[in-house]
């Protein structure tokens, strides 16, 4: 016996792929109650969540969830192939997009309005991801191409350089570093670090330090971004980061400033990355054609 409706499967993709209730509902043009109803009955059906939800958060896709709605798109998929069996016209493209989570505020819904605009007969999905499961996308062949750094990438994958990047030191206006218009790595070394908690990101700007001749002291290591920023507004230490977020307050309301690194060897690529270094089928190479236009 089947306990869950291709409706309901619909319903809980839709969360995934736009991030939330509100922007599913809109896009569906359904009521947000009859998405919540829907995804709580396929959570107690399956007997885990596919979200987590955090007060004042965006919900996030646990593995399960990601699991799933990969799994529950192929079946929507192919349903529609069924129901329209008679039709001799071709099935719908689909593309596959990544994006590195610190990096999707800032290039994500840019990335994805290209697409849509100059691919308008493909579908377009997406995923944020840390490196780790970018990676992994990438290579079992769940995403199609990557927006992220290009410091995790052997030579297993091919990338196009989109924009350098250099690191960011951000700290409350009182810290004694504030008075500089720009750093460098020997200098922040002085003082306690705030870093990510993601490993790859962490190990990178050690290894940064380590470069400089300079062994710092990790007083944090934040879960995310707009905690790493509330730490240094509240003079916690000095956050590391290539993410350069406009705003001079934190989450909590506390001012900030953010100086630039200027150590040569810090500069980082934002890339295009996709798995192989083989030639692309039509679609990939229009997708990438498109997608150079976020270096401008």
């Amino acid at each position: 016996m089947l306990y869950l409706s291709l409706r309901q499967y619909e319903y809980v993709c839709a969360i995934g792929r736009y991030g939330g209730l509100s922007a599913a509902a809109q896009h569906l043009n359904v009521s947000q109650p009859a998405l919540s109803n829907a995804l709580t009955r396929v959570e107690d059906q399956l007997g885990h969540p596919l979200f987590t939800r955090k007060r004042g958060a965006a919900m996030t896709l646990t593995p399960q969830g990601r699991s799933f709605i990969e799994q529950a798109e192929a079946l929507l998929s192919r349903a529609a192939k069924l129901e329209n069996a008679t039709s001799t016209g071709p099935a719908a493209a689909r593309l596959r997009l990544g994006c590195f989570d610190d990096l999707a505020p800032f290039l994500l819904a840019r990335a994805l309005r290209l697409l849509r605009e100059g691919l308008p007969d493909v579908h377009v999905t997406y995923r944020a991801d840390n490196f780790q499961g970018l990676i992994s996308g990438l290579v079992q062949g769940e995403i199609d191409f990557a927006i992220t750094y290009g410091l995790t990438l052997d030579a297993g994958f091919t990338t196009k350089s989109l924009c350098i990047t250099c690191p960011n030191a951000v700290m409350s206006p009182d810290h004694p570093l504030a008075e500089h218009r720009h750093l460098s790595l020997k200098e922040i070394a002085a003082y306690p670090l705030i870093l990510s908690d993601e490993g790859l990101s962490a190990q990178h700007f050690l290894t940064l330090f380590r470069k400089a001749g300079q062994t710092p002291n990790v007083a944090h290591r934040a879960a995310s971004l707009e905690t790493q920023r509330s730490l240094a507004a509240n003079n916690e230490g000095v956050a590391m980061t290539y993410a350069n977020i406009p705003a001079a307050v934190s989450y909590d309301g506390m001012p900030l400033v953010s100086r630039p690194v200027t150590d040569d060897f810090a500069a980082e690529p934002v890339v295009l990355a996709r798995h192989g270094t083989g030639p692309m089928d039509t679609l990939l190479d229009r997708a990438q054609d498109i997608l150079s236009e976020l270096t401008t």
